[in-house]
């Protein structure tokens, strides 16, 4: 899978949020990354859901981090932003849950699924602190 602009509007826009002590608005956030600001919003609001940023409401509202920046996994923050999980190729995590009729005789499966599992633990134990 490639990440889409959508994982890396998320970090850099997670970056320039966990930087300040006080919630960045999208409107100050479109400006300074140059992205359209309904699609940053959306963004913004899947993480949100995703306990990573907490919306805040008002004259001085926008966007904070939940948790700390070491916490917070890159892996959690494509999740979130892609609304789905990162995968490498379109393949069954087992052979019992394949929609081929060929699991039995697929020779890529294994290779592929210790990938994925490689990938996963990489994306993991990258955390947003790494980022910075």
């Amino acid at each position: 899978m490639l990440l889409t602009k959508a994982s890396e509007y998320a970090l850099l826009s997670l970056i320039l949020i966990s930087k300040e002590d006080y919630p960045i608005d999208v409107d100050t956030l479109s400006k300074k990354l140059n992205i359209s600001k309904s699609f940053l919003a959306k963004i913004l609001q899947s993480l949100a859901k995703g306990n990573i940023l907490t919306s805040h409401k008002g004259a001085k509202g926008g966007f904070k981090l939940s948790k700390k920046p070491e916490e917070i996994s890159i892996k959690d923050v494509i999740e979130y932003a892609e609304k789905k999980t990162p995968i490498v190729f379109e393949c069954s995590p087992s052979k019992e849950s394949c929609k081929s009729s060929r699991a039995e005789t697929c020779s890529i499966w294994p290779m592929l699924n210790r990938l994925q599992i490689k990938i996963d633990n990489f994306l993991n134990e990258i955390s947003l602190r790494d980022m910075m």
